[in-house]
């Protein structure tokens, strides 16, 4: 082979099939997906903004009713400030969890078991929710995809 041959097929390798490897690009989309268009520069720094500033916010312990409207109700309702008061009394899992741990290894044991058990419970309920929701998409494809093509602009 001559020498160009080779660079020509090293070249190659290297600028299709190994970025492939590296770096492998994602399954196309659907057909049913509709692309959004691109952003405008302008577009993206209010974005950027927008997404900073829900950031910093975030660093508070009590973010506020500008970030979480619905955990918020009118001033004049005592409601929320009940439900304050009722969070408070109740250890959360690391309080139960640090006072097990002092106990020694057989209080640990049962409280431990009873975090897995509670995990593998929310674990299990939404796989079936999920599974729920995956059979009713696949029962009814047609239905679905007239409400897309409805709810698109």
């Amino acid at each position: 082979m001559k020498l160009k041959v080779v660079y020509r097929k090293v070249s190659d390798y290297i600028r299709y099939d190994l970025k492939e490897i590296v770096l492998p690009s994602s399954l196309p989309d659907p057909p049913h997906v509709v692309k959004r268009r691109k952003l405008t520069w302008h577009e993206r720094f209010l974005v950027l903004k927008e997404a900073s500033r829900l950031y910093a916010a975030s660093w508070v312990r009590d973010i506020g009713p500008e970030l979480r409207p619905n955990d918020y109700k009118k001033q004049g309702d005592a409601e929320p400030k009940k439900q304050a008061k009722e969070t408070e009394k109740e250890p959360s899992v690391f309080e139960d969890l640090a006072v097990a741990a002092r106990g020694g290894m057989e209080t640990l044991r049962p409280a431990l078991h009873r975090v897995y058990m509670t995990r593998a419970s929310n674990y299990k309920d939404a796989l079936a929710s999920f599974i729920k929701g995956y059979h009713e998409g696949v029962h009814c494809p047609a239905s679905y995809a007239e409400q897309r093509r409805a709810s698109s602009p």
